[in-house]
């Protein structure tokens, strides 16, 4: 079930993303909730791992966004060179 709810955050978090990270972002909604679900799982995997949060604080929630932030300037700079 844990998945299923990083899953979810991870759409969430990709909008909030999309709306704090400066600029001018022109990915479409599936690219924006694939970013958001994939800096929520790789956020979630690595703060877990390493002990920074445990399931359920708000501090994962936080660290989502900042991760997602990191994928969409990666994403845009990937996007800017093709």
């Amino acid at each position: 079930m844990s998945i299923v709810w990083t899953i979810l955050i991870g759409f969430v978090v990709g909008l909030v993303a999309r709306a704090v990270k400066p600029g001018d972002d022109s990915a479409g909604f599936i690219v924006t909730t694939l970013i958001g679900i994939a800096g929520s799982l790789i956020v979630t995997y690595v703060g877990q791992s390493l002990g920074w949060y445990t399931a359920g604080q708000g501090a994962g929630f936080i660290a989502s966004v900042l991760g997602a932030i990191v994928l969409f300037f990666v994403y845009g700079l990937i996007k800017r060179k093709s």
